[in-house]
């Protein structure tokens, strides 16, 4: 069984910082990309940033500049400091992986339960 659980949501004032972690845990066997997506309330579910296992990353256009995503292979998780943030930044905030764990001869996405993330203005 593969899990992703992520922290260090919260509220914070307009142009705060806030970290969010993702782990990922159970029998893995590699991890590729990793990915923070975010639900805005209302909204649908977007692309916020990526890593791949090899460090490249890309990040949508309204976080460039603030957020930087990054990862420890060897501890399977991934972090994404959040700079300069906007109201518009609030929602809930979700880490996704692709894994390869010792059940599934083929990579599978996973997904964490989210952590809400709230800036006031």
């Amino acid at each position: 069984q593969v899990q992703l659980v992520e922290s260090g949501g919260g509220l914070v004032q307009e142009g705060g910082s806030l970290r969010l972690s993702c782990a990922a845990s159970g029998n893995i066997v590699s991890v590729y990309y990793m990915r923070w997506y975010r639900q805005p309330p209302g909204k649908k579910r977007e692309l916020v940033a990526s890593i791949t296992s090899g460090g490249s990353t890309n990040y949508a256009d309204p976080v460039k500049g603030r957020f930087i995503i990054s990862r420890d292979n060897a501890k399977n998780t991934m972090t994404l400091q959040m700079n300069g943030l906007k109201p518009e930044d609030t929602a809930v905030y979700y880490c996704a992986a692709e894994i390869r764990s010792a059940y599934v001869t083929t990579p599978v996405d996973y997904w964490g339960q989210g952590t809400q993330v709230t800036v006031s203005s």
